[in-house]
């Protein structure tokens, strides 16, 4: 499986993430734990959403579109 997914900084709660992995939860430790350059110095993260696509294109197609202008007003309006 592939996913797709959102995290909040539970320190500064405007701070969003989204992003692509094969395991979300192990992500999200990374993410936690300081190994991604972006997201450390938001950290703690919380899961917000996370979606499941049997087919890794479609997945990272909807990643994509999720950090479009447009994919940022669908998400906070159906998916947060």
């Amino acid at each position: 499986m592939y996913y797709v997914y959102i995290i909040q900084s539970v320190n500064v709660p405007d701070k969003f993430y989204t992003g692509f992995s094969e395991d979300v939860f192990g992500r999200l430790e990374d993410h936690n734990s300081g190994k991604s350059v972006y997201t450390n110095k938001f950290k703690p993260w919380k899961l917000l959403y996370y979606s499941a696509f049997l087919d890794k294109k479609k997945a990272l197609a909807f990643e994509a579109y999720l950090k479009t202008a447009s994919g940022r007003a669908f998400r906070n309006k159906r998916l947060i």
